[in-house]
């Protein structure tokens, strides 16, 4: 199918591995310029940057000066912005040991991040009056967990802040959308320092445990794969799906089985 990204300008944060680097990868693929936001590079951004279509800018997007620093490297137009940076610590000591600082650093990362890249961006695409705004939200959004409390909070305010949005900036021909993976097979569970290997590290459980733990609760069995999410991105970053904004759209393996 020809999600017609030929041409398009798009941004991508958290660009440097796992859902980020697909969702680069597979707008760089379908003939979009892709401008992508790390805090570092990697080896999969400078293979694409070769080639020609992809231009990493390096930054912390947690600062609030990073955002418009990034917006500003894509030029005068944007097309597509897919807000993915984000991260989840796990949380094994409960309630009581998520500090202030825990609290704001979660919430700078997973959500300030996601509205200060919004709003640099938004002038330019009401000039232009159309684009699609896609950000990676989470099932933790609306199955809050106490191993990543914080994590979930900002989650479901980036949910509610994006819902708003598209009643505002609907009428002037730019839609914004959610995607809410459940766990995917990325660093951000199964690398070094991830979920899987911090709640393996306090509970004494081998990490292949805990992912096997994981999996088993969704009904395919599996974690998703990076390119799954990257390819629900694309279709709702394209103009296949023209008349869809405000919606919230899980792809968990069937984890959350609520209505």
């Amino acid at each position: 199918m020809d999600l017609g990204l030929a041409g398009k300008t798009a941004v991508v944060t958290g660009a440097s591995r796992g859902i980020g680097l697909a969702v680069v990868r597979g707008l760089a693929a379908g003939g979009a310029h892709v401008v992508a936001g790390a805090r570092k590079g990697s080896a999969g951004l400078d293979d694409l940057a070769q080639a020609g279509q992809v231009h990493t800018v390096v930054g912390d997007l947690a600062d609030p000066s990073g955002p418009a620093l990034l917006i500003e490297a894509a030029g005068e137009r944007i097309d597509i912005l897919v807000n993915n940076v984000g991260g989840a610590p796990a949380r094994t000591g409960g309630f009581l040991s998520i500090t202030d600082d825990d609290w704001h650093a979660t919430i700078e990362l997973n959500l300030m991040a996601a509205v200060r890249t919004t709003r640099a961006a938004l002038p330019k695409m009401i000039a232009a009056g159309t684009g699609a705004i896609v950000s990676t939200c989470s099932v933790n959004a609306y199955l809050p967990d106490p191993a990543v409390m914080d994590y979930s909070a900002a989650k479901a305010a980036l949910a509610s802040f994006s819902k708003a949005l598209s009643k505002e900036v609907g009428p002037r021909g730019i839609r914004v959308n959610t995607v809410s993976p459940g766990p995917v097979a990325t660093d951000l569970w199964l690398g070094q320092g991830g979920v899987a290997a911090t709640v393996g590290a306090a509970t004494g459980a081998d990490p292949q445990d805990v992912q096997r733990q994981a999996a088993s609760q969704m009904v395919t069995g599996r974690f998703t794969r990076p390119e799954e999410v990257a390819d629900l991105v694309l279709f709702l970053a394209s103009e296949r799906a023209g008349n869809v904004t405000g919606a919230d759209f899980a792809i968990d393996g069937g984890l959350v089985q609520t209505l």
